[in-house]
């Protein structure tokens, strides 16, 4: 999605599973940032027919991608880029029955495979928590000319924690 005439500077429209969305990319993010909400947002679909893109919860913290149940309490929480080690453990103990994904730009997992086990260890959770790896050149390999998102979870590298 490198080319510049398929969404204007601020807005990034998107389709995926008969599903349109608009991305705000702000000034203070980076790029890779939006990619990788909108690849969360892709990937969860499915899963989460009802996915919202940075809508705010009633929470301190504010989710990239979310997914609410009937009361209004997440479901699904996709979070992109940085998350640091005090978050990760309080929405796991604060949501137990939240499924969350992580995603996060050219990096390794291992780090933060090691900080969610210590965060969901001895917590009655019932639901996952997935970290994600995307890498340069994702963009043009998950969306198309113009704007289709096509992922799978077998075309990622991925872990999940339960």
């Amino acid at each position: 999605m490198t080319d510049p005439d398929r969404y204007l500077r601020r807005k990034w429209t998107v389709r995926a599973h008969g599903n349109k969305v608009v991305f705000n990319k702000y000034s203070s993010e980076k790029s890779e940032h939006v990619y990788m909400k909108i690849f969360l947002w892709a990937l969860y679909l499915p899963f989460y027919e009802d996915m919202l893109v940075e809508y705010r919860i009633g929470d301190r913290y504010k989710p990239d991608v979310v997914s609410l149940d009937t009361s209004g309490s997440p479901l699904f929480w996709g979070e992109s880029g940085y998350v640091g080690k005090v978050k990760i453990e309080t929405l796991a103990k604060r949501y137990r029955h939240t499924h969350f994904a992580i995603a996060k730009w050219d990096t390794t997992l291992d780090p933060y495979v090691n900080i969610v086990a210590k965060a969901v260890k001895g917590l009655k959770r019932t639901a996952p928590f997935d970290l994600i790896r995307f890498c340069p050149g994702d963009e043009e390999r998950f969306i198309d000319d113009e704007g289709n998102v096509s992922l799978m979870h077998e075309d990622i590298e991925w872990v999940s924690i339960t």
